[in-house]
């Protein structure tokens, strides 16, 4: 049974705060299956965008945990947000999640693949 997007953001922002960090839901997408971004903000000012991995980046029939890739790493959120609104009119059961978690952190709750 896979969980759903409603209770795995919670446990993304819970566990965050939990570590020291900062998360919030900028945009709330299908509670049962809405697809997830991330907006990973760094200290610098630089932010990365994360979407779902494809399909074809898990090894298993039935993936047992999200799984997502870099789509951009950009100075400012400009370009980030640009790519947000063009998701949003594709998918509008999209969520985002911003994200200021050190590396280790961020290691921890999000697992990234590379396409």
């Amino acid at each position: 049974m896979r969980v759903t997007t409603e209770l795995w953001v919670s446990s993304l922002l819970r566990r965050a705060f939990s570590g020291g960090g900062f998360a919030a839901v900028e945009r709330r997408g299908a509670a049962e299956a809405g697809a997830v971004m991330i907006l990973r903000r760094g200290r610098m000012g630089d932010v990365r965008l994360y979407a779902p991995a494809a399909q074809a980046s898990y090894d298993e029939a039935r993936p047992e945990e999200r799984m997502f890739t870099e789509l951009l790493h950009a100075d400012g959120d400009e370009e980030a947000r640009k790519r947000i609104e063009r998701e949003t009119r594709f998918d509008p059961d999209l969520w985002v999640v911003e994200l200021e978690v050190d590396d280790a952190a961020f290691a921890e709750l999000v697992s990234v693949t590379t396409p």
